[in-house]
């Protein structure tokens, strides 16, 4: 046997990875995804262009507007009472139109020409500042795009909705941006003053968490999220990638194995998240029935990716001397694999078995794909 390379395989664990895009809405000018959207900003803005009125407080007859529910009813922040200047209808109006046709150049041009006038008030800056966050977005000017809603919040003069947008968007962008402390520490702020549990926040929060590689602190808001929300898949898998995070492997496999038999995992990430947990628990059986699963039903292709998981159950069955199951193995990943190292241990393992023309074909096999020690091919061949 001391022709053979063969090691105890070292099982590598799969961390699914916590995205921006996978967690944090999108910043872009038609929508924020918290509070009110531009769409809505704007017609706010025709609205007080052509009454000098927020038409929020009255309608166009003249009589009240029935209230609509704050989406953070709970908010400490006192809302303010500030409108439009009059005297600034006409800029806002135009900056509007230039909303209107996507130049977004011209928005950030006279929200900058708005903001610093003299005539500006707290609403008129907050507002300005927070069309041009949403027109430096869509140019991908990601900096600016902070440096505005910083500055739409600092001014203090919108409604708590369109407040807590600006406020949720900077951390959008600071978390985009790579700079997790100071997302952190302004989702913290939204989350202190809105008291808002909504589920995608609190998961933003445990992503921002998990890219500061506080793992322990994410998994147990992803715990607690997949525990009232079995269904969210999103969820489970940013809790799965967590517990991998904090090195709580059993847990992680408990989420997934469960999720499995629900039926949930229907994506080649998700059944490899889980047959890679079961190996690295050395439960190579249960790890062997998702892979032959996930080819039956067609999530799983035979390609390198799963020649690497056969390579990895060929090496577990030989070094448990369990041959014929190894030999069974290596035949399963060889043709799947991009070289052919998996033939040339097919072929070694085949020779020690005395099966001498198969191992000769399967060391063909090898030189064809190519090795990197093409004469140990040709010593099998050459006897």
């Amino acid at each position: 046997m001391s022709q053979f390379q063969f090691h105890r395989p070292l099982v590598i664990a799969m961390v699914l990875g916590v995205g921006a895009l996978t967690l944090a809405p999108l910043v872009q000018a038609q929508v924020t995804n918290k509070g009110m959207t531009a769409r809505e900003q704007e017609q706010r803005a025709r609205e007080m262009s052509r009454t000098g009125q927020d038409p929020s407080a009255q309608s166009e007859e003249g009589k009240e507007t029935p209230a609509t529910p704050s989406i953070y009813p709970n908010a400490t922040r006192q809302q303010p009472t500030s409108r439009a200047t009059p005297r600034l209808m006409s800029k806002l109006k135009k900056m509007q139109e230039k909303y209107d046709h996507e130049d977004w150049a011209g928005v950030i041009a006279d929200a900058d020409a708005i903001a610093g006038s003299s005539d500006a008030q707290s609403y008129d800056k907050s507002y300005a500042y927070s069309m041009a966050g949403n027109a430096a977005a869509n140019l991908d000017q990601q900096d600016k795009a902070a440096e505005y809603f910083a500055k739409a919040i600092a001014a203090n003069g919108l409604d708590n909705d369109s407040h807590y947008a600006a406020m949720y968007n900077l951390a959008v962008i600071q978390f985009g941006e790579e700079k997790y402390a100071d997302a952190l520490a302004t989702i913290d702020r939204f989350l202190a003053e809105t008291k808002s549990d909504k589920a995608e926040t609190l998961a933003f929060r445990a992503g921002i968490l998990a890219s500061l590689d506080r793992n322990d602190e994410a998994a147990a808001i992803y715990q607690d999220l997949v525990a009232k929300n079995p269904g969210d898949k999103k969820l489970l898998m940013n809790a799965v990638a967590a517990l991998q995070g904090a090195g709580k492997f059993d847990k992680a496999n408990d989420l997934l194995e469960a999720a499995y038999k629900r039926g949930q995992l229907t994506e080649e990430r998700e059944y490899r998240a889980l047959y890679v947990g079961y190996m690295n628990a050395k439960r190579w059986k249960d790890a062997q029935a998702v892979i032959e699963a996930g080819l039956t039903k067609g999530i799983l292709q035979a390609n390198p990716e799963t020649g690497r998981a056969f390579l990895l159950l060929a090496q577990n069955a030989f070094y448990e001397q369990k041959t014929p199951d190894a030999i069974a193995f290596y035949t399963r990943a060889a043709p799947m694999l991009s070289d052919g190292e998996g033939y040339l241990n097919l072929a070694k393992l085949l020779d020690y078995a005395g099966r001498k023309a198969e191992a000769k074909e399967a060391a063909r096999q090898a030189l064809a794909k190519g090795v990197k020690k093409p004469e140990e091919a040709n010593r099998i061949l050459a006897h």
